[in-house]
């Protein structure tokens, strides 16, 4: 380490540091600044846009719940097109409940695939997964529903996913396998309502 003889011998060499270092010095003041300035302002800009998103979102969604209009899926379908997020993929599955309660299946299917490309979220993509399935189930697409049930490996929703294994397994007349799924999802500590629906399955087995 350089030891100074004085502090004139210190203030010299101050003077020169600046004069030297002066300008880069302030350029990285300046650039620092300007970096926490942007990234609050475009944090600032994101919850702007989420808040929103949100805004828009519910009020699409309020209008395909409230009348199921053209004018309200076209809206819902814009607003899914326009949003490739969270919200965009819950818009999707909205419009997929909708098409079902028409009886239109595949546009169900179409729309919950979309849902899925939406989102990266594992819980949603999950509960996304599980709906497609049934609606899988409902055109008699038996092994494309199995296959969608792959797909989900999170436990807490195991009761979920082997009740509906189970009533695929059934449809195809395995007998054995869709016994092997309810009991599965009996053993995975399911809601009573379901544990209910499942001993009335295995019973109806049974028969």
């Amino acid at each position: 380490m350089e030891i100074y003889s004085s502090e004139n011998e210190q203030r010299e060499v101050l003077r020169r540091f600046f004069a030297d270092n002066g300008k880069a010095l302030v350029i990285g003041v300046v650039i620092g600044i300007g970096a926490l300035v942007g990234w609050r302002v475009w944090h600032s800009h994101q919850n702007d846009v989420m808040m929103n998103a949100s805004a828009s979102w519910q009020q699409v969604n309020a209008g395909l719940a409230q009348d199921g209009s053209q004018k309200s899926v076209d809206a819902a379908e814009a607003f899914a097109r326009e949003h490739d997020n969270n919200y965009g993929a819950l818009t999707s599955m909205s419009l997929a409940r909708h098409f079902v309660d028409k009886g239109d299946f595949k546009a169900a299917e179409q729309q919950l695939q979309k849902a899925l490309t939406q989102t990266k979220e594992d819980n949603l993509q999950t509960l996304i997964n599980l709906r497609l399935a049934r609606v899988q189930l409902q055109t008699k697409n038996t092994d494309a529903a199995l296959k969608t049930l792959d797909s989900v490996k999170h436990e807490g929703w195991l009761a979920l996913a082997e009740d509906i294994r189970g009533d695929a397994e059934a449809l195809k007349g395995n007998n054995q396998a869709a016994r092997a799924a309810y009991e599965k999802a009996l053993k995975a500590n399911p809601p009573q309502a379901l544990v209910a629906l499942l001993r009335m399955k295995l019973n109806n087995l049974s028969s």
